[in-house]
Formats: C-alpha cells, structure tokens, sequence
C-alpha cells in the first residue's frame, strides 16, 4: 500500500513540476495523466534500486560540495526515469536539457515532501 502511495505521490509531483517548468513536457500517445504516472512508476524503480549505488559512488564529490552534488545525482535519476519509461511503456516526459532535469529534479523532491507531509496527516 505505502508503494501506490509513493506512486501517487511522485506523479502527482512530477505533474506539478511539468507544468512549471519549461523544457519538460508530457510525451506520447497517452494522456498526460498516464504520461505522469509512467515516469512516476520509472522513477519509483530508480530511486529505490540505483540511487543508493550512485549515492555511495559520488560520497567523496557530495561531502566536498557540501551535499549540493545530490542535486545532481537526482537530476540524472529524472532523467532516468523518463528516457526508461518512453522507450520501455511509449509514454513519459520529454526533458529538453539537464537544466530544465536539475530544476524539475529539486521542484519534484520539494513538492514530493510537501505532499508526504499532508499524507501522513
């Protein structure tokens, strides 16, 4: 249950960060709604199985830079997420640079702790 949730959470946020920034927009066939929750599922998958690898491999790099360097590792995890869901399901987000990647990665972790706060209460 705690999986659908984080599901619904994360689209949600990547729906919002979508729409607010420019560069990343809704690809495919699909609805955009659909669009959202395929990236959502993807980036779900990537958090949980290879961030923490990458995490452990740019340690040296995140104490120097003082943790800003995770910015970064999450930028490439949103990036993931969508080239994985459009070339695997068809439908997913189309991001135009690793700016419009860096500015949706911190919009979607903000919106992601805003929306856990509400759900647990």
């Amino acid at each position: 249950m705690r999986f659908m949730l984080n599901w619904l959470l994360t689209s949600i946020a990547i729906a919002i960060a979508t729409f607010l920034v420019p560069g990343i927009q809704p690809f495919g066939m699909a609805d955009a709604w659909v669009c959202f929750a395929f990236v959502g599922l993807f980036l779900n998958i990537v958090d949980s199985l290879v961030k923490p690898f990458l995490t452990v491999i740019s340690l040296p790099l995140t104490i120097i830079t003082l943790g800003i360097f995770q910015l970064v590792v999450n930028s490439f995890m949103l990036e993931l997420a969508s080239y994985l869901s459009v070339n695997i399901l068809g439908a997913g987000i189309s991001i135009a640079s690793f700016g419009s990647a860096f500015m949706g990665s911190i919009l979607v972790s903000i919106m992601r702790s805003i929306l856990d706060s509400i759900a647990k209460n």
